[in-house]
């Protein structure tokens, strides 16, 4: 099975498609929303991704304590999530001009909706693709209607266990709609590796008829590079200028350095997992020369006997295989022969 999203084919047989996460790192500067833009383009990634919400549209702003994240692992710990959301959102008037520079440098750019108006918003922008954010991925009505505009789906499934998968997938399914990637994703932020479990990619690729891929929150590029080792065809990693500059995602978020070798790192992993084979590939075919084989390491003379001292098994192949030394120990020598000759059975008397 093989996915596009615009002219990228997204599948096993094809490098992973990279997606760079613009989230809040552009600070509400415009300015900055395109460089990230056209940093991303410069690393190589196959697309930039938006978040389509306001304050308003994905919470309340309630002073009462389930409005506050409390987790002190979380780097926003202590703040309201409609304080958190201002500073992180991007202005919806943003959406034109980013996505113009985007088609500009050769990248796909496509956007997280929080809600229905965001959908209704992004339909007239025309964009290729929409991605599913884990929070919202028990919204089945918002589900629907990204899945029912025909392209392809993106869906995180962190918190997500298997009954809440089921119905995601028959949403999605029942409106006619084949695109869909799921991402395996672990919602903290940071997120560890310990808590990646990545086999679940595998066992994922066996329950659901479709594309998958990870929204990795980790720190580095080690996770990514084994999801793709895994089967992975999609990563999706948050990216920065600069972590210094504090955006509200930089700490977990990749520079572009970084980035550079999370897109060469991962197309590395998914060249390496080829095919299933034994026996020498094309390329080690010449190496075969350099295998062990019996020499022989003394001059040796007619009907001399063959030893432990004169014969031994060395690099490189010219000679009988190694197997063979407890048939000839003991055997004479048919002529004279000179240190550094392949053994082979004619000099067997």
């Amino acid at each position: 099975m093989t996915l596009k999203i615009n002219k990228i084919n997204i599948g096993r047989k094809h490098p992973p498609f990279i997606i760079a996460e613009m989230s809040g790192n552009h600070n509400q500067s415009l300015n900055i929303a395109l460089k990230i833009v056209r940093a991303a383009a410069k690393v190589g990634v196959h697309a930039i991704k938006l978040q389509t919400y306001t304050p308003d549209t994905i919470t309340i702003d309630c002073n009462k304590k389930n409005f506050f994240i409390k987790n002190k692992k979380n780097i926003w710990s202590g703040q309201k999530l409609y304080d958190l959301y201002k500073k992180a959102y991007t202005p919806w008037e943003w959406h034109k001009p980013i996505m113009k520079e985007a088609k500009k440098n050769g990248l796909i750019c496509f956007s997280t909706p929080f809600d229905m108006t965001a959908i209704d918003y992004l339909e007239k922008l025309n964009v290729p693709a929409y991605k599913i954010a884990s929070f919202e991925n028990n919204d089945l009505p918002l589900i629907e209607k990204a899945a029912k505009t025909g392209k392809p789906l993106i869906i995180s499934i962190g918190m997500a266990n298997i009954n809440d998968l089921k119905e995601i997938y028959k949403t999605v399914k029942k409106t006619g709609n084949s695109n869909l990637i799921l991402l395996k994703c672990t919602s903290c932020y940071p997120a560890s590796a310990e808590d990646s479990n990545l086999l679940t990619i595998q066992d994922l690729k066996k329950l659901f008829n479709c594309e998958i891929g990870l929204s990795d929150h980790t720190l580095g590029i080690g996770v990514s590079i084994a999801a793709v080792a895994l089967g992975a065809t999609v990563i999706e990693k948050h990216f920065t200028i600069d972590r210094k500059k504090e955006g509200v995602d930089s700490k977990f978020s990749l520079e572009p350095q970084e980035f550079k070798s999370l897109v060469h790192e991962t197309k590395q992993a998914w060249k390496s997992i080829g095919k299933i084979m034994y026996g020498p590939t094309k390329s080690e075919k010449d190496s075969l020369k350099y295998k062990r084989s019996l020499f022989i390491v003394k001059d040796m003379k007619k009907n001399e006997v063959f030893s432990k001292e004169n014969i031994k098994s060395i690099r490189p192949s010219q000679g009988l295989a190694p197997k063979y030394i407890k048939n000839v120990i003991g055997q004479k020598i048919s002529k004279n022969t000179k240190k550094g000759t392949p053994l082979n059975w004619n000099l067997i008397k």
